[in-house]
């Protein structure tokens, strides 16, 4: 079956693909079995074979689709994953980033990595319970080799830092005109607290967690996805984001993804960071997600985004909230 045969594939000329096949691997000709693996308001990604046996993924964004307001241009992720990839970090290998010549809109084509992605599964399936123990660790690791990404061999950037992250969702939670005690008190808290930009801005990925690495039931942590949020800033929050309860999937008491220590995870990165600094970024990265979760449910409200998931999502504001109390009060 080409890829045109039998698919419903209204984003593009379905023969598209098939024409950039030789292009991507020289032994191809056409492309088969494509399949949509995730939506979004933003973002596509379709898995797809060569006839040759080539196992590719296609990530791109719809044309009417209107990016996140801190997202990357896709040729600019493809970019930052070449960075990361030259400095040994876990990727999917870029194969080509699509032209207009293409007829395939934005986007850019990647290998396809084995493995999980769905955290809940990381966390309890039996088949990772082998890799499990040395993930957080592991995650160390590979985040200490994005943040020593030479930054001048990298795409155009914005910068954040602590207090520059809270203005921005501060002024976000304030024009959705939400009343909610435990949000207000945290804002309160953490800008009280927050530390120092670092003296040299790094890499950050932007949403390393569990649910954005591909997790092999033998081979460990095999790849990191998802770069549309990478900007400059401060390397704990990376380290935090990916202890924030939320992505723990249930398994609480381990902080770090659901599935490790705070110590393997700064050990792995290299003993650099202080825990009390990971420990603010994780704070507001639950009051960040918290933000979030009442902008998603106001896009059901409003009509904008009617779908169950927005709706389902925007309930999850009172798990950060419960987040939050938690934190504050063992501080």
């Amino acid at each position: 079956m080409t890829l045109g045969e039998g698919w419903n594939l209204p984003f593009m000329d379905a023969a598209a693909l098939d024409r950039l096949a030789p292009r991507l691997s020289p032994t191809a000709t056409r492309a088969i079995n494509a399949r949509r693996l995730s939506g979004g308001a933003s973002l596509e990604t379709w898995a797809f074979d060569l006839d040759d046996g080539t196992a590719l993924i296609l990530r791109r964004r719809p044309d009417a689709a209107t990016p996140r307001e801190t997202a990357q241009p896709l040729a600019s992720e493809a970019a930052l994953i070449r960075a990361a990839d030259a400095v040994g970090t876990p990727t999917p290998s870029v194969v080509h980033v699509c032209t207009p010549e293409d007829g395939l809109g934005e986007a850019y084509v990647m290998g396809r990595l084995e493995g999980e992605t769905l955290g809940r599964r990381i966390v309890r399936d039996e088949a990772f319970a082998g890799v499990r123990p040395g993930l957080a660790r592991r995650c160390g690791e590979v985040l200490a080799r994005i943040h020593a990404v030479p930054t001048a061999d990298l795409p155009p950037l914005a910068t954040s830092d602590a207090r520059g992250e809270l203005a921005r969702y501060e002024a976000i939670y304030t024009q959705l005109g939400a009343q909610r005690p435990i949000l207000d008190a945290a804002f309160l808290w953490l800008e009280a607290i927050a530390p120092p930009p670092p003296e040299r801005p790094v890499l950050v990925h932007g949403d390393f967690r569990n649910g954005n690495l591909m997790i092999h039931p033998e081979r460990g942590l095999v790849g990191v996805l998802d770069w549309e949020l990478a900007h400059l800033g401060d390397p704990a929050e990376d380290l935090g984001w990916i202890c924030v309860n939320s992505w723990r999937f249930g398994e609480w008491r381990k902080p770090v993804g659901g599935f490790g220590d705070y110590a393997d995870l700064l050990a792995g990165h290299g003993g650099d960071i202080a825990l009390e600094r990971v420990k603010f970024w994780q704070a507001l990265g639950s009051l960040k997600w918290g933000v979030m979760c009442l902008m998603m449910y106001e896009s059901f409200a409003n009509g904008s985004d009617r779908s169950i998931e927005r709706a389902m999502i925007g309930r999850r504001t009172s798990e950060t909230e419960i987040d939050l109390v938690a934190l504050m009060e063992a501080a």
